[in-house]
């Protein structure tokens, strides 16, 4: 088996960043925070972290979060918990968590937990189990797993096991593959 090619890999990534108005950039442009964490956290894998402005995507992640404490997936989309969890993870990757207001962001997830325990990706409501990753995920980088009912959480999580040992996104729905990585997560 041939040796990684990491500088070619590096110059892609930058090379990606830099076609900001090219048509699959403009297509793309909601999903620009997780593309971020994708790229940044492959440079740090990479020992290649460096090579870009810190100072500069702290400040572009700072211009995407909402007055909620949420972030949108780049500045003038809605804030979503996805986006949120990436934000953070950048953020952290940095070792720059202390230039959010951590209480303003855990209050904008910990809002998006339902009475059943489920979490909700956004105001408009749709439930996945994946946002339940993400929202402990998240909360439990910023240390502030305290702020949502953890134990319902996770009851939630298990009533969406099928007879056939998968998960479902929601209590009764098909088990899918994506849904068991997750789920192996909390218990591992």
């Amino acid at each position: 088996m041939g040796e990684l090619a990491a500088e070619k890999h590096v110059r892609y990534i930058l090379a990606v960043e830099k076609k900001k108005d090219s048509y699959e950039a403009l297509l793309m442009e909601h999903l620009r925070m997780n593309g971020a964490y994708w790229g940044l956290t492959t440079l740090d894998l990479l020992g290649k972290l460096g090579v870009v402005d810190e100072a500069e995507v702290v400040s572009w992640i700072m211009e995407c979060q909402h007055e909620s404490g949420g972030f949108g997936g780049n500045f003038g989309h809605d804030p979503h918990i996805l986006y949120t969890l990436s934000a953070v993870q950048v953020l952290a990757l940095f070792d720059k968590i202390y230039v959010l207001d951590i209480d303003k962001v855990a209050s904008y997830i910990a809002s998006l937990q339902n009475e059943d325990g489920s979490f909700s990706g956004d105001i408009w409501g749709e439930v996945d189990t994946r946002f339940s990753y993400i929202a402990i995920c998240a909360l439990s980088l910023l240390h502030q797993l305290v702020r949502i009912s953890v134990e319902k959480a996770i009851n939630y999580i298990v009533g969406c096991k099928n007879m056939d040992g998968g998960f479902g996104c929601t209590p009764g729905a098909e088990s899918h593959a994506g849904q068991r990585r997750i789920k192996s997560r909390y218990w591992s």
